[in-house]
């Protein structure tokens, strides 16, 4: 397809067949059917090629992209963006001395021909194949007012060149002056090739901006995990993912994607899930917990055991959501497309007409043929076709690609009617980085060691509340020491020893259940720090019962 007619002529052919319902969506190139069990697949296709276009069935796989279908669209756009560099530079020189008469030397028009063809020809050669296909048909669309508009604007200035008075080496053009009543002076070189070349560009920047759109959905579908790490009796292997069935085992290590959506069978650890639920702060997941696929494990080594695949994913559905959303059409689009599937033939009727008035009030028919071209050149270019469908697309992309699932353009839309947005506890607003805002610690301690060797300790641990510690420790105290004998208590706390001090961070109940007291003052400044919404961690020493409060905030 090249135009918004081209997507309203397939959708009605579509339309035509018994239990079909069908819209075409121009920016995404693609067709949402609903069929009967009357008709077959290839009755869809059979009627897109009746029409003069190709097409193909695409078959659901959320997990993985078209890589061949990613090479084919970006040479595809290398190959527009040559076509129009070269035919821009070839098309200044003309439209500069067309428009400025002192520029023009003897013989000008000559050269202006020499670089105006090549544009008109090779540059526009989709635009005048397109014509041709659609004339086959027995159809028009944007693709042929261009080509006859450009056409129609060559072929009279070389007839003023060969046959008229644009020949002459002295002719002038520009301004309001012209050396010959008739019209066969005139030549529309610039025109041709101006218009050739704006229309290109325009191709180019409506691709460019396709492909950045579609690429929200092509970066949804590459969350997911290549690879996964299989379990099968006490032997891993890694396998492609498309080889994992239900009921697999499979490791997540830490830093690693969640493969597909489990249970977790052994192990804890806290995974980020904001990419699922904007959620910053990372969830902590058990024995017997759900995890979703594409989240990230941000702690400790766990097994999970596939309960979904495929199609049936979190992610594929989420992957389908936009897709769907992309491929809808909103109320404004509709009308868009109504208005596209009659404009070429009003354009040409309006040009027949303005030739049969201009002859019937007496002008020649140089005159005459030279309004009607000024009509189909001035029509050439229809945004209102473009506009519509890639402004949805790309506002649905967009929000795909910055956690925001929307679930149709007509949502899309609407929202040009709100004035209020409410968020709800599981929707604050924040920048999604944990830092180390407040640091409390019992009398007699010192601040900057406590931080230091309490961050030592943290920095050995991969838990994002542990790198906010260890990251504000940093600045606040310079390079962190090593630590010996470091101990991960999943779900509980850190301990390790630095600068020969045995340090031990974490929950109250760890704290405990080693025998720390923690102080008065440290337990209302961490009843404080949960009635402002802060994360805090505890840090008794080995020989003092000093605690800190970490207040990680985001």
């Amino acid at each position: 397809m090249t135009c918004a007619s081209c997507a309203n002529r397939i959708e009605r052919k579509l339309n035509k067949l018994d239990g079909v319902q069908a819209t075409v969506n121009y920016a995404t190139e693609k067709a949402n059917v609903t069929y009967s069990d009357s008709v077959a697949t290839g009755d869809l296709i059979a009627a897109v090629e009746a029409a003069g276009y190709r097409a193909k069935a695409i078959e659901e796989h959320p997990d993985s992209a078209d890589d061949n279908d990613d090479d084919g669209h970006d040479q595809e756009l290398n190959r527009l963006r040559h076509r129009t560099l070269v035919s821009a530079a070839l098309s200044v020189p003309v439209i500069a001395m067309a428009m400025i008469p002192p520029l023009q030397f003897d013989n000008w028009q000559w050269l202006s021909l020499t670089l105006a063809a090549p544009v008109v020809v090779w540059g526009g050669w989709q635009f005048h194949r397109a014509a041709a296909i659609n004339l086959r048909h027995g159809a028009a669309t944007m693709d042929t007012l261009v080509s006859v508009g450009t056409i129609a604007a060559l072929g009279w200035s070389l007839y003023a060149l060969f046959f008229g008075a644009a020949g002459d080496p002295q002719t002038a053009h520009g301004g309001m002056e012209m050396s010959s009543s008739d019209g066969s002076a005139n030549i529309y070189l610039e025109a041709a090739a101006g218009v050739t070349t704006f229309i290109l560009a325009g191709r180019f920047f409506e691709m460019r901006s396709k492909r950045r759109a579609g690429a929200a959905l092509r970066t949804l579908l590459g969350l997911g995990a290549k690879d996964v790490t299989v379990l099968r009796g006490d032997t891993e292997s890694l396998v492609p993912i498309g080889d994992l069935a239900v009921g697999d085992l499979f490791v997540v290590r830490p830093g690693e994607r969640i493969a597909t959506d489990g249970v977790v069978e052994s192990g804890s650890s806290a995974v980020d899930a904001s990419m699922l639920t904007g959620e910053s702060v990372p969830v902590e997941v058990n024995e017997g917990d759900a995890v979703v696929g594409a989240t990230v494990n941000a702690g400790g080594r766990i097994t999970v055991r596939a309960t979904k695949i495929g199609n049936d994913t979190q992610l594929a559905q989420m992957a389908r959501l936009v897709e769907q959303a992309q491929n809808g059409k909103a109320q404004v689009q509709r009308l868009a497309d109504r208005i596209s599937g009659v404009f070429v033939p009003v354009v040409i009727a309006l040009a027949l007409g303005t030739l049969a008035v201009w002859l019937l009030l007496g002008y020649d028919a140089a005159d005459a043929f030279t309004a009607a071209v000024a009509v189909l050149i001035i029509a050439c270019p229809c945004a209102l076709g473009l506009a519509t469908p890639t402004a949805l697309m790309v506002g649905t992309g967009r929000g795909a690609t910055m956690g925001i699932l929307i679930k149709g353009p007509e949502v899309l839309e609407s929202t040009r009617q709100v004035d209020t947005v409410v968020l709800d506890k599981t929707g604050t607003v924040t920048t999604g980085q944990m830092t180390l805002t407040e640091v409390a610690v019992a009398d007699g301690e010192e601040t900057d060691h406590v931080v230091r060797v309490a961050g030592a300790v943290e920095n050995a641990s991969e838990h994002p509340i542990a790198r906010a510690i260890a990251d504000g420790a940093r600045e606040r105290t310079g390079p962190l020491p090593a630590v010996r004998d470091f101990v991960n208590s999943a779900g509980l706390g850190v301990q390790g020893v630095v600068d020969e001090v045995e340090v031990l961070l974490g929950r109250p109940q760890l704290l405990t259940e080693r025998g720390n007291e923690i102080p008065g003052e440290l337990v209302a400044a961490l009843e404080r720090a949960g009635s402002e919404g802060q994360t805090a961690s505890r840090s008794p020493g080995a020989d003092a019962p000093a605690a800190c409060s970490w207040s990680p905030t985001w």
